[in-house]
């Protein structure tokens, strides 16, 4: 009978007993809140960080548009600077009064007295 023997163990019920078993149960309670607050804080900061992340790509993506939008913009300017000063040359050219006879010769067939003009077609130039 000595495996099967049952051992009767009764605690004892004083005062510093009851102590340690309510420290014990306060500290398992502390133990669960403390768990409790580090898994919201976890959920918190894990949202927090998923809408940072996530903000950081949407700005990024709406940078690099906009960094494109404004290289084509650039060339655009560059192209209506360059048109621009074409025209002012035009301007200047078109206040010199032998400029605008030799335009009027030249694109409506004007000529000057005993000027004969020549029509050469534009496919003979080419060739």
């Amino acid at each position: 009978m000595g495996a099967e023997t049952k051992r009767n163990v009764s605690t004892i019920q004083t005062t510093y007993v009851e102590q340690q078993q309510y420290a014990e149960i306060a500290s398992s309670r502390k133990r669960k809140l403390v768990r409790r607050r580090l898994s919201v804080f976890f959920v918190f900061a894990s949202l927090l960080t998923y809408l940072m992340i996530s903000n950081h790509i949407s700005q990024t993506a709406k940078l690099e548009t906009k960094l494109a939008q404004k290289k084509k913009l650039d060339h655009q300017l560059a192209d209506m600077k360059k048109q621009e000063s074409i025209l002012k040359e035009d301007i200047i050219k078109l206040n010199d009064d032998d400029y605008i006879g030799k335009l009027a010769r030249k694109e409506y067939f004007f000529s000057e007295k005993n000027e004969v003009i020549f029509n050469i077609p534009e496919d003979n130039k080419e060739n």
